[in-house]
């Protein structure tokens, strides 16, 4: 499968500031990738370097094999992009709006009328085609920002918090969307929200202090997250090593009410054995539960230069 974006060494210097230091990824198709990072990390910098709005001090890009910085004008024909406040025009109609922006992409009547056509059905504006966006719920006018950088049937699609000051029903609405596109686009999701990288993306990366920390599939991530402790309750106190000379178990921490956390390599979970153990020696099993981090203990321990 071809890469639709190669970004190689991204670099970039505010002055003597690196904001965004020698980034590099690459997004094929059906690919939707989360990009994260805390305020000043760097990603603003990134995003604006790949929609060809501001130019690297060194590194390259690449648009669907076309270079960014040569030829950007045929680069950019095959982005489409939706800021964080869609760039929608209120005293239009949802058909004048695309009609309008579809011109703007050169395209000439039988394609401008079959490709608003298949924007309008693709995010569900037909049955509001003839109404002002000024009119519309936040929604509709999120789905309409998202029609227009569709419209030109761009190879990448550009996503700047998508979902923000929706309501939950939207919110779904437009997740939904974003995975459908996301078959027959690569995307690119710049978003504040945790929940929105687990539902929406494939993969995801997160920059820090302008380096990237982290950048993986989110498949591979929650294998990763699936658990590597687990809580031991049981009716009496345990003492000395019990715990800690059991096969595969890491480290023990001894909590409140003769509960324990004990810690295992991902390759080994020795729970059963453990169960056993304590049930053999008449301790009294009460309870044994995983536990599993969440995409945003990942996400503190990165930023913060935890791991990664």
């Amino acid at each position: 499968m071809s890469n639709l974006i190669v970004a190689d060494r991204l670099t970039r210097y505010y002055g003597d500031h690196c904001a965004v230091d020698e980034v590099s990824f690459t997004l094929k198709k059906g690919e939707i990738l989360g990009f994260l990072g805390p305020n000043g990390a760097g990603k603003s910098t990134t995003m604006k370097m790949i929609c060809g709005n501001l130019a690297p001090t060194d590194g390259a890009i690449s648009i669907n094999g076309i270079d960014l910085l040569e030829r950007p004008k045929e680069a950019k024909a095959e982005l489409g992009y939706l800021p964080e406040t869609p760039p929608v025009y209120r005293e239009l109609t949802v058909n004048e709006y695309l009609d309008y922006c579809g011109k703007l992409h050169g395209l000439k009547r039988a394609a401008l009328q079959k490709a608003t056509l298949f924007a309008k059905e693709r995010c569900g504006l037909i049955e509001v085609a003839n109404r002002l966006i000024g009119n519309l719920s936040k929604g509709f006018q999120q789905r309409t920002g998202i029609a227009q950088a569709i419209l030109h049937s761009p190879a990448v699609i550009v996503l700047d918090e998508p979902t923000v000051g929706l309501d939950p029903i939207q919110i779904r609405e437009i997740r939904s969307l974003i995975r459908d596109l996301g078959e027959e686009h690569g995307i690119i999701l710049s978003t504040h929200i945790l929940p929105e990288v687990e539902e929406s993306c494939t993969h995801v990366q997160i920059i820090r202090q302008g380096k990237l920390v982290l950048n993986d599939s989110i498949a591979t991530l929650k294998k990763q997250l699936a658990g590597s402790s687990f809580i031991l309750a049981t009716s009496k106190e345990i003492e000395g090593e019990f715990l800690q000379s059991i096969e595969g178990v890491n480290t023990v921490e001894t909590l409140k009410g003769c509960r324990y956390r004990i810690h295992f390599d991902n390759q080994q979970n020795p729970a059963e054995m453990v169960a056993e153990k304590v049930i053999q020696s008449g301790y009294g099993l009460r309870a044994l539960t995983p536990e599993q981090r969440s995409m945003e203990a990942l996400f503190l321990e990165v930023t913060r230069g935890e791991e990664g």
